[in-house]
């Protein structure tokens, strides 16, 4: 069914929740995981511009996706992992296409109403600009990990 599928995190307790639901889907499929994290900071996007060096939150991400990448290939994953820098929906989107992904799948925060219209949201800007399907999983507890009992 799925060939390979897209992970955004965003190195919070959300993706553990994405982690967890996603490998027997994985397995069963027999799908490449493309872990990717964006890092949208003031020098993540401006680095290659200024010729800054890495600063300590693109240091702390890619140490992060490379213990994730080595924890799921050691489970006997096919993983990649991106660490991408700018506007987080335009990075995962490029990303999806040039990896020939047919599956996004991602934690949301679960923010409603005004935090969503105030803070803006990856997932809902990825729902709109893409036809790849998407699974969105409510992180945070265990019970949103777990589907219905």
């Amino acid at each position: 069914m799925y060939k390979k599928i897209l992970i955004p995190l965003d190195n919070s307790a959300t993706d553990a929740a994405i982690l967890a639901h996603i490998r027997p889907l994985a397995r069963g499929c027999g799908a490449a995981l493309v872990l990717a994290h964006v890092a949208d900071g003031f020098g993540a996007r401006l680095q290659e511009q200024l010729d800054l060096a890495d600063s300590e939150e693109i240091v702390r991400d890619r140490a992060y996706l490379e213990r994730v990448a080595a924890e799921l290939a050691g489970e006997g994953f096919a993983v990649t992992r991106h660490l991408l820098k700018g506007d987080p929906a335009d990075g995962l989107i490029a990303l999806a296409l040039k990896e020939g992904c047919d599956l996004i799948a991602m934690a949301t925060h679960g923010h409603r109403f005004f935090m969503d219209w105030f803070m803006g949201s990856v997932a809902d800007e990825l729902r709109h600009r893409v036809n790849i399907p998407i699974l969105m999983l409510k992180g945070g507890g265990s019970e949103n990990s777990h589907g219905k009992g």
